[in-house]
């Protein structure tokens, strides 16, 4: 398996819908549609948010049913990641967390920190812009409730990074026991904000500060650093993710056409470097998770 990478697509999220890029998935047939293209473009998971019918994000375990059951009709065979984030969204913390128990996901996400800024200074403007703190955990007491329930009904989270003092937590996490090896890890690079940037050395200090044999992959967000990072990522042992949550550009100044064209890049980039996409058959032996039910 040392020559396969697992590809895991981001289809669409929590902050920009259409007005950024009008090809982004929101309703369930488009989420379900993009994820086939991109399951058979080469992405071996598939990260999933749910919107309303406004294209507002939910927390809607009947939604997130609509769009797994989509899939699995359709064939696709991808691990499903299905979110628990919302937070910055304004989705509150408890009704984030029903899709767990609610549908028992292969995988789900799980952000492991307090909360973070966002923002940035526009310097044409003169003003903050995106300013704001989005909150996630008020305690270590509940973040470990709530990895208890992920392990309670057989999910794996995906912990998520957004800095280095997020590594801290997954450490005391797991030395209570509440974490299930390998870990699977999410290094999110890039955000304007309170976020680790997306460089080379900044990477090189996160994968250092992980717990031994952990599985991780980058986020790498925006256009900039989307495609750029999966050299270096790939060089030091990790996997890849790409989708329109992240960066809604195929190109410069080119908006993708589709999450599937996104993931057509990343495979033809690590083909250029030797490797070979994980399938998901690939992608649940390096993740050590057993094929379940639906999910």
């Amino acid at each position: 398996m040392t020559n396969r990478v697992i590809i895991t697509c981001a289809l669409t999220g929590a902050q920009q819908g259409k007005e950024a890029n009008p090809n982004l998935p929101e309703q369930p047939e488009e989420i379900i549609s993009q994820g086939v293209e991109a399951w058979r473009a080469g992405a071996s998971i598939l990260h999933i948010h749910a919107r309303d019918r406004k294209g507002k994000p939910t927390a809607d375990v009947g939604v997130f049913r609509e769009i797994v059951g989509g899939l699995r009709e359709a064939g696709c065979d991808a691990l499903l990641n299905l979110s628990t984030g919302g937070a910055v969204a304004g989705l509150p913390m408890e009704e984030r967390f029903r899709v767990i128990e609610g549908l028992k996901p292969e995988i789900a996400s799980f952000s492991v920190g307090g909360g973070s800024l966002m923002g940035r200074y526009h310097r044409g403007r003169s003003q903050w812009v995106g300013d704001r703190f989005v909150k996630l955990f008020p305690s270590y007491s509940v973040m470990e409730r709530i990895a208890t329930l992920f392990r309670n009904h057989g999910t794996r989270p995906e912990l998520e990074v957004y800095h280095s003092g997020m590594i801290n937590n997954i450490w005391a996490l797991r030395e209570r026991g509440v974490l299930e090896e390998p870990l699977l890890i999410n290094l999110v690079m890039g955000i304007p904000g309170e976020c680790t940037r997306a460089t080379v050395r900044d990477l090189l200090y996160l994968v250092e500060s992980l717990p031994e044999a952990s599985v991780w992959w980058v986020s790498a967000i925006g256009a900039k650093n989307h495609f750029r990072m999966i050299g270096p990522v790939v060089a030091m042992g990790g996997h890849v993710r790409v989708g329109l949550e992240d960066n809604v550009y195929i190109g410069r100044g080119e908006l993708a056409r589709s999450n599937g064209q996104l993931v057509e890049k990343a495979v033809r980039i690590l083909r250029e470097l030797g490797m070979e996409p994980a399938t998901p058959e690939d992608a649940r032996s390096i993740l050590r998770i057993q094929k379940g039910g639906p999910l």
